[in-house]
């Protein structure tokens, strides 16, 4: 494509860059995390239709957004709670209100869980557990107080290798008989994470990674059937495997989350294109070189991660300048390095002039998110509003 012509309005909404919300924000000091709002309506409607059309329930993973805000919309569209990792995440989102949440994230630790009990029991939530090995029964079991029961799913690990038990193991039926055997767990059922599809080549891939895992969980749910142990849900979770699947078949809830926002690695997927492309970092060119535009944004605002689970490639995300009028703006720039301060932008001889804004869409939305302090909402013709970042940093 040539950089001799000038960009039309209609070319820039062509590759997604909808420059009039972008630069709503043009007042501000950069960088900071942008959210389009149309996009981000857009987005969550897309999954809470699919959730309605195939009859799971939505329980969207919060580690994407962290912010109550956003928390809410999800709820608004059907959303039956959500799904968190760590307990001071999840804490943050009990004490908002939230009435239903699951820690998707092995507890080991005892104290861990005690502070989740006593708030989820103050605010009337339901609280649910994953465990996969005893070490986890044993620390949740020993916060429950006499005559209650904690709600608890075992965690089944179908291609990922990160967490969990495989379906035909028999760590499956030892799990699944020490949860039942405990008078303070109550055994929900079994839930899973298909998040390798992050590295698949394309749809296709991804569909048949969703498939494999509903093949894994019914013969996970058959194999504690054959003990008589009785699962009452199925929980599936990943936004490609969400995405791209064909059927649900099996499964009771679905619990995507990088969805609302998407990213570059979404586009690489196949799963969106740029129009979806909710999340973005704003940023200024600070310098020039022969090689590189230099942006005021580096690993302390994109963060470093090239992708979901260590996938991706070599860089760190897209860039467009916020300008209609420059021919820059027509086509995207990779994001080649990072320095914690600068992010450097290949300019291929045609270099964006310093002062000048961009909008960067990285590969991995969920780091940059908790990297913020605050979402600037965005909106056409419309002044920003800001969003706390409500569980930036709940590490714990």
């Amino acid at each position: 494509m040539g950089t001799s012509q000038t960009a039309s309005r209609s070319e820039i909404e062509h590759f997604g860059v909808d420059w009039d919300v972008w630069a709503s924000g043009s007042r501000l000091p950069t960088p900071y995390v942008a959210v389009h709002l149309n996009r981000l309506q857009a987005n969550l409607d897309r999954v809470a239709k699919i959730g309605r059309a195939h009859a799971v329930s939505l329980r969207p993973h919060v580690k994407t957004h962290k912010c109550i805000e956003i928390a809410r919309m999800q709820r608004d569209l059907g959303a039956i709670g959500i799904t968190a990792s760590k307990p001071q995440e999840a804490l943050v989102f009990i004490e908002a209100g939230v009435p239903s949440v699951t820690i998707a994230y092995p507890i080991v630790v005892p104290r861990s869980a005690q502070a989740l009990l006593a708030s989820a029991a103050r605010m009337n939530c339901d609280l649910r557990f994953v465990v996969d090995s005893p070490e986890g029964v044993n620390a949740i079991a020993t916060n429950v107080a006499n005559g209650s029961k904690a709600a608890v799913f075992l965690e089944i690990d179908v291609g990922l290798e990160r967490c969990g038990v495989r379906p035909g193991s028999e760590a499956l039926i030892r799990m699944a008989e020490a949860i039942r055997r405990s008078n303070k767990l109550d055994f929900r059922g079994i839930l899973s994470h298909a998040g390798h599809a992050y590295a698949a080549q394309g749809l296709e891939e991804i569909a048949a990674i969703a498939k494999s895992e509903l093949l894994q969980l019914r013969q996970a749910v058959d194999q504690l059937a054959s003990c008589n142990v009785w699962v009452e849900e199925v929980s599936v979770g990943s936004t490609p495997t969400v995405l791209a699947a064909e059927s649900f078949a099996g499964a009771t809830e679905i619990r995507p989350g990088n969805y609302v926002f998407l990213d570059d690695t979404a586009c690489r997927l196949g799963i969106a294109s740029m129009h979806h492309l909710a999340l973005g970092i704003v940023a200024t060119v600070v310098s020039v070189n022969q090689r590189y535009c230099i942006v005021d944004a580096g690993s302390k605002v994109l963060s470093s991660d090239t992708g979901a689970h260590g996938t991706g490639g070599g860089d760190f995300g897209v860039c467009f300048e916020l300008d209609p009028t420059a021919t820059s703006a027509r086509y995207g720039r990779r994001v080649a390095r990072l320095s914690e301060e600068h992010g450097f932008i290949e300019h291929k001889g045609d270099p964006i002039l310093i002062g000048k804004r961009v909008i960067v869409f990285p590969n991995h939305s969920c780091p940059a998110v908790n990297l913020a302090d605050q979402l600037v909402i965005l909106e056409k013709s419309r002044e920003p509003v800001f969003w706390a970042v409500a569980a930036r940093g709940k590490t714990t």
